[in-house]
């Protein structure tokens, strides 16, 4: 008979704590979103899509249980491989999992070694699957294809970690599209970290435009990047496909000579000490581009100053300069998502030795970061939508509950002075009413 432990609290000596509290979790939570994992299909389109190379069979632990184990240790917030020993008894993950333990630490560590381009791919087209069909709850007409690249610290000798001078730091130079409309990532590719933003972009874009054509053909897609992307292999794919783009351009003499001459019809010698902005356009073209395109300017000059500061941006758009400019300068929520998919994902630990390793890793983070957006905003209450991951923990995930076994039911009951039990049940009911693909 194992002795309990107890721990006496100095302000009230008549208080103890202990650990033997039985069947409980602190993270009942998780039932919605296996609830909508029902309704969506992902447990089911892991366990069929998921490719590994793996000759031995093994009964306890299939790759694709592993791969859903992390998926849904992600969602909770337990993002190391360290934390499945923790968990391995953990009521209810392994009832999620319908197992009697989750995967060791060692099993997980196994699957990443086994992991390879063909398991980051198989990935890449269970996210696919998935996105498909939440367009097919939610359709729509209008599309903002948002580019950006991020940086990956590493440490150790990882393989593809490279110094970044952009970063200034040793590591690895993802690539990243989002939908800049709702926040789902729709593409993510792991790099080395000394590669140049736009390296193979065309390529990473067309997939992408491939998927568009069977979810909604004639939807318009706008591109939108910083100066990183003004290249004109992107322009010519946007061009050719029928496609929209707002990219900005890297300041040149050029540029700046064309828009400075603009300035000077403008400037008001007499209200220096006001803010000034104006917008123009003109046609110009680069010595690598095989023709004229449209470039709106932002002319912006502080109060105070004498000079105008240039914003330019090149853009096959028909929209008014100034609307030009402001759809450009929406795509900073890109830096939020990417910032929300590290903070709420930890996308980027990139921790294996080996680099097909960690695209697998970045893989499952970002599989883990859509189905949170889809959750978010296919079932939740209007009020907790914009909620990011952490607070979503807080509110939702992060609730006490018991497991009670009786009859033919287990039933969890959950924290009775529970402050967000509202929300909760309302989240249920809207899980309730989506239509299933299971």
């Amino acid at each position: 008979m194992n002795s309990v432990q107890e721990y006496s609290m100095n302000f009230n000596s008549r208080i103890k704590v202990n650990f033997d509290g039985g069947d409980l979790t602190s993270d009942a939570g998780l039932l919605l979103y296996k609830e909508f994992d029902h309704k969506l299909g992902l447990s089911q389109t892991v366990k069929q899509q998921l490719v590994v190379h793996d000759p031995v069979h093994h009964r306890d632990h299939p790759n694709s249980d592993v791969a859903l184990q992390k998926i849904y240790q992600h969602l909770c917030g337990y993002h190391t491989d360290d934390h499945a020993d923790d968990l391995s008894h953990e009521p209810l993950l392994t009832t999620l999992m319908e197992k009697k333990g989750l995967a060791s630490q060692p099993t997980i560590s196994r699957f990443n070694k086994k992991a390879n381009k063909a398991t980051a791919k198989s990935l890449e087209g269970i996210n696919e699957v998935l996105q498909g069909r939440v367009y097919e709850i939610e359709p729509r007409d209008q599309f903002v294809l948002d580019l950006d690249s991020s940086g990956f610290t590493a440490s150790g000798n990882q393989h593809g970690a490279n110094y970044n001078h952009h970063y200034a730091e040793h590591g690895f130079h993802p690539l990243f599209c989002f939908d800049g409309l709702t926040g789902d990532c729709l593409r993510a590719e792991l790099r080395a970290g000394n590669v140049y933003t736009s390296r193979q972009v065309v390529r990473f874009m067309g997939s992408i435009l491939k998927r568009y054509l069977s979810w909604a053909p004639k939807a318009l897609l706008v591109f939108r990047g910083d100066s990183g992307f003004a290249v004109p292999e992107l322009f010519k794919l946007a061009e050719t496909k029928g496609h929209k783009y707002v990219i900005r351009l890297k300041a040149n003499a050029r540029l700046q000579s064309t828009a400075q001459a603009m300035a000077d019809q403008v400037l008001n010698p007499e209200k220096l000490h006001k803010r000034q902005v104006h917008y123009r356009e003109f046609k110009y073209k680069a010595k690598s581009w095989d023709q004229k395109r449209r470039v709106v300017v932002k002319m912006e000059r502080p109060a105070g100053e004498l000079h105008f500061q240039f914003t330019f941006i090149v853009t096959n758009m028909d929209l008014q300069p100034r609307n030009v400019v402001k759809l450009y300068f929406q795509r900073g929520h890109m830096e939020n998502f990417i910032k929300e998919a590290k903070n709420g994902f930890a996308c980027h630990k990139m921790s294996s030795t080996d680099f097909e390793s960690n695209a697998v890793k970045l893989q499952i983070a970002m599989l883990a970061y859509n189905f949170n957006n889809w959750f978010r905003r296919l079932c939740l209450p209007e009020a907790i939508k914009p909620s990011r991951m952490e607070t979503l923990r807080t509110k939702l995930v992060k609730i006490a509950g018991k497991l009670i076994y009786s009859g033919r039911y287990w039933t969890w009951k959950l924290c009775s002075s529970c402050i967000y039990k509202g929300p909760f049940i309302q989240t249920l009911r809207n899980i309730e009413r989506l239509p299933g693909f299971g």
